[in-house]
């Protein structure tokens, strides 16, 4: 039995099925952790998402950021952007049974056999691991319950509050946490995160730093995996942050990595 984690598939379900081929995946006694992501910008979304629904009892998923945009889309929160591929999606026979899986996988996944966690964007570094874990799984009872997973799809995009503080409260806390497991790449002395910059790691705005480079991370020793920034193209120069998003929608690769040993598989897309 080997375990694999693998990065944002956004729709490219051609050079998924072609690392798996590569990996040699075999569900009757591998497992697969996903990065989150499994949607969007690429070309076939449903496919996608309809693969790894297909393969859910040997995958765990952890939500990311288009995963959420389609949920708030399917909701009826949202429309879709110029650029989106999920249309196919909402006009599926099979979208509810589809839809309903994918709201219900969770922010945070643990790998404790590997010391591992993974979540999309990584481990907000004024958190502990057992904060986090408290806080995403707040966001996945909120997500369970229709009424309240409603108003988190109203009041889900946004930048501010730029930050965690203790005394948030509804729907500004879900919308905070969110975007700390889904969008945090750049954060502050604080922890305040900086969410409109999206390029190289070494290319910080003043005052910010990558998350994993944070001088007083609660955690530093934790193994982490996680999605969400490409244009690290797969390293974060930190010893145990694993970064698994190679860009596979923008011309990059899918990158699978096997924790048993560390060793990095990719297929070019």
């Amino acid at each position: 039995m080997s375990t694999f984690a693998i990065g944002d598939l956004q729709g490219c379900l051609a050079p998924f099925e072609a690392l798996l081929d590569t990996i040699g995946f075999n569900p009757d006694r591998d497992r697969l952790l996903l990065a989150g992501d499994l949607v969007n910008r690429g070309p076939d979304s449903l496919g996608a998402l309809r693969r790894v629904h297909s393969l859910r009892d040997n995958v765990q998923v952890v939500l990311g950021n288009h995963d959420l945009h389609l949920l708030a889309v399917a909701h009826g929160h949202a429309r879709p952007k110029s650029k989106d591929t999920l249309q196919p999606i909402l006009d599926a026979p099979d979208r509810d049974t589809l839809l309903a899986w994918l709201q219900s996988q969770p922010l945070l996944v643990d790998a404790p056999e590997f010391g591992a966690v993974m979540t999309h964007a990584g481990l907000p570094p004024l958190w502990t691991l057992d904060q986090a874990r408290r806080r995403a799984a707040e966001i996945a009872q909120v997500l369970a319950d229709p009424e309240r997973a409603d108003i988190f799809f109203g009041q889900m995009y946004g930048n501010e509050p730029a930050g965690w503080r203790d005394q948030l409260t509804g729907a500004t806390r879900w919308r905070v946490i969110t975007n700390y497991f889904t969008r945090m790449r750049f954060v502050d002395r604080q922890g305040d995160l900086d969410l409109t910059t999206k390029g190289e790691a070494d290319q910080p705005p003043a005052g910010f730093v990558p998350w994993f480079e944070h001088p007083d991370r609660l955690d530093p020793g934790r193994r982490v995996l996680f999605g969400h920034w490409a244009a690290l193209e797969g390293r974060s120069g930190v010893d145990g942050v694993e970064a698994l998003d190679t860009g596979c929608v923008w011309g990059g690769c899918l990158t699978a990595l096997r924790l048993d040993d560390n060793v990095r598989f990719r297929c070019d897309c």
